[in-house]
């Protein structure tokens, strides 16, 4: 099966959430943020994981939460800004 999803990458706060929701609903397409799949996955916010496990944790959590977004199809999916340093997660995002 190919998965086809569309993947916004880019900077914090550069409008990643905002223009993923307004693609998707045009598209007709479900909307995923990673971060707050990663917040759900863990029961607590990425600056709690920062702060309880460091940032390697939320790096695991982050990869681990955009392979299982890019096994979906017809899905835009808002990254988080760090998201594309690790080869794994541009793998992921390239498949899916």
């Amino acid at each position: 099966m190919t998965h086809r999803n569309i993947v916004l990458v880019g900077y914090r706060g550069t409008g990643k959430t905002t223009v993923g929701r307004l693609l998707a609903a045009k598209l007709g397409w479900t909307f995923a943020d990673a971060d707050e799949a990663v917040e759900a996955a863990a029961g607590k916010t990425i600056t709690d994981i920062f702060a309880t496990e460091g940032e390697a944790s939320f790096r695991d959590r982050e990869a681990a939460a955009l392979a299982e977004l890019c096994a979906r199809s017809g899905h835009v999916i808002a990254t988080g800004g760090g998201a594309i340093l690790r080869e794994t997660n541009r793998a992921a995002l390239a498949a899916g």
